[in-house]
């Protein structure tokens, strides 16, 4: 696979998001499924894997471990903290709580250090410049070598910043979510971090993955999602048909195309999408391989955008807890 920089390290083009093994999208596969998708994802080419401490309460972290620590040389291994606090779920960003949960996750994941490590949402209640003070500290320590954030803004970004170098910055971006496009993007060429897009194929929507929402399983996370739901979900399924076709046209599969389009948009950015079946994370990878004619992108950017989506990204309650613009 092509490969891309992430502050100091070079990474496959695509990364690979674990969540979906662990919790989120209805019940997880099973453990050997799960082995499947992690090992072939090395032997595809994929060399930036990322989870979190709240994915599955440690779950992931604990099934990364177990299943790669014997290839923890073939890739890049990013991590987040700031969303638990021990056993609970919680955004909480206090110096002690984030060092905490960073041994945790060493021991979780089998490994002596953690590349690239997040703060996962920040806590209002704690100074960006504490929490990422911290994140410092586990620098000097060795215990992790570089930091990134999640879900902030601009600002917010050029205050970490400030205080101690961010290598990326993740936050969700894909043609039904373009919030990055207002100011993020921008602020992260101007300060040389690498932008990671989560969920760029719209939460499987644009990749034809739910047609019908009676599919998805009690505690699905889309299930509370706006877009998913009533009128919104009926008008979304039209966009979809029209991407559709803009995937034939471009001679690629929907989920291809969105990643194509994100890796058009600009050199330096990574998509990071997730999945639990095997045959789709080497469908992602090869989406590496697409290159779109500037039309294309443009056709792409003219059918599914912000003015066109029906619905916001988040429930009120959810988006209250995020800090990015739009």
């Amino acid at each position: 696979m092509d490969t891309r920089r992430l502050g100091p390290f070079e990474v496959s083009a695509i990364g690979l998001g674990c969540m979906s093994l662990s919790h989120a999208y209805g019940t997880p596969p099973p453990r050997e499924t799960a082995e499947a998708v992690l090992k072939g994802a090395l032997d595809a080419g994929y060399t930036f894997l990322d989870t979190a401490a709240v994915y599955g309460m440690g779950h992931n972290e604990t099934l990364i471990g177990e299943v790669l620590k014997d290839r923890r040389a073939d890739f890049v291994l990013a991590s987040k903290c700031g969303l638990t606090n021990g056993d609970k779920r919680e955004i909480n960003g206090r110096p002690e709580v984030l060092k905490a949960t960073c041994e945790a996750s060493l021991r979780r994941l089998q490994t002596e250090v953690i590349d690239l490590y997040y703060l996962h949402r920040w806590d209002k209640t704690v100074p960006i410049e504490e929490s990422v003070g911290a994140l410092s500290d586990l620098v000097r320590e060795g215990k992790i070598r570089t930091i990134g954030l999640s879900e902030v803004s601009a600002d917010t970004l050029r205050r970490a910043h400030a205080t101690h170098p961010i290598t990326a910055l993740q936050t969700e971006y894909s043609p039904w979510t373009r919030n990055p496009e207002i100011a993020v993007l921008e602020a992260c060429r101007e300060l040389g971090v690498t932008f990671v897009a989560f969920s760029p194929v719209a939460r499987g929507f644009l990749a034809g993955g739910v047609r019908d929402t009676a599919q998805l399983e009690a505690g699905d996370l889309r299930l509370n999602m706006p877009r998913f739901q009533g009128e919104n979900f009926a008008q979304n399924l039209q966009l979809l048909a029209r991407f559709e076709d803009l995937a034939r046209e471009a001679g690629c599969t929907p989920a291809q195309l969105c990643l194509a389009w994100l890796l058009a948009k600009d050199e330096t950015l990574v998509p990071i999408p997730g999945t639990a079946n095997p045959d789709h994370m080497r469908e992602n990878a090869a989406a590496a391989e697409v290159r779109l004619a500037p039309e294309m992108v443009d056709k792409v950017d003219a059918v599914v955008n912000e003015g066109t989506v029906a619905g916001h990204r988040y429930p009120p309650a959810l988006q209250a807890s995020i800090d990015t613009e739009g």
